[in-house]
């Protein structure tokens, strides 16, 4: 039988082009940590001996490598570690508190804020859940059912497809961790990635992305400070993976501003003096 030629027919040794494009810029992750439970509780001390902001940085690095340039800052650094410009220069906040939420300063908080709906990308881990920040960023009280004892923990993944569920395992056991459950007071998620259910048959969603401004939010619950989740390699890349995920694609971070522009002209919006003259 004669083969087809032209198109269909012998492939031709055509040369593989590569393209110059420079590899894009690391990330800047900035992982903060309420740091004490390690300090006043020997169980977690011996658990993470570092800080808990240590290993989930580790975690980080481990998985993103020369990808990633990460840092650490604690509540007990002056500012808590989040100055302008530490925030200036950081493109995903990674943030776990949880016995000190009152002490985290209104000041700091706003500065995050503003950062955020300017485009830096945040993490917000287990008991993050009800820090000032994150509530500000939901507008709820962000509360939920929970239990400490030594729950057998299942991460289910919900949305396949979505890049901070990619190479994890379906479902993610986490040995033991503490219970958390619905209603978890928070808005409907944009994109819901995980849920998780425990020993005693409660369910959370546990993975939960949002937008707010020009920022990217990722809120992941597994990680209580008595239990050594976050040593767990699964947890670690979901971790990572959101990391990257949050961080903005946006050339410069920028405010979202109230403009206003005349008709016909959609390219030179004014500055808004308020409603009166």
């Amino acid at each position: 039988m004669t083969r087809p030629q032209g198109d269909f027919g012998e492939r031709q040794n055509t040369p593989v082009t590569t393209s110059s494009a420079p590899p894009p810029a690391p990330i800047h992750v900035t992982v903060w940590g309420e740091n004490r439970h390690e300090k006043i509780e020997e169980h977690v001390a011996k658990i993470y001996p570092q800080g808990m902001h240590t290993t989930i940085a580790e975690g980080i690095k481990e998985n993103l490598g020369d990808a990633c340039t990460v840092r650490t800052a604690t509540l007990d650094d002056p500012e808590h570690g989040l100055t302008e410009e530490v925030l200036a220069s950081t493109d995903v906040l990674t943030w776990w508190g949880h016995a000190a939420h009152a002490e985290v300063s209104d000041e700091v908080v706003e500065r995050v804020h503003r950062h955020v709906l300017s485009g830096m990308g945040l993490v917000v881990l287990h008991s993050g859940h009800w820090s000032k920040i994150f509530v500000k960023l939901m507008g709820t009280s962000c509360t939920l059912r929970w239990r400490n004892e030594h729950d057998r923990e299942l991460v289910w993944t919900v949305n396949p497809t979505h890049p901070i569920a990619q190479g994890v395992p379906h479902p993610l056991v986490v040995d033991e961790d503490e219970m958390y459950g619905e209603f978890f007071d928070i808005p409907a998620p944009d994109e819901l990635v995980f849920v998780s259910s425990f020993t005693g048959g409660e369910v959370i969603r546990s993975g939960c992305t949002f937008r707010r401004g020009h920022g990217r939010i990722f809120y992941f619950s597994p990680g209580d400070q008595d239990y050594p989740v976050y040593h767990n390699k699964d947890i670690r890349r979901v971790i990572a993976n959101g990391v990257q995920w949050a961080r903005t694609d946006r050339p410069e971070r920028s405010h979202p501003v109230l403009l206003r522009y005349d008709t016909d002209d959609f390219f030179n919006g004014t500055d808004y003096s308020g409603p009166l003259r």
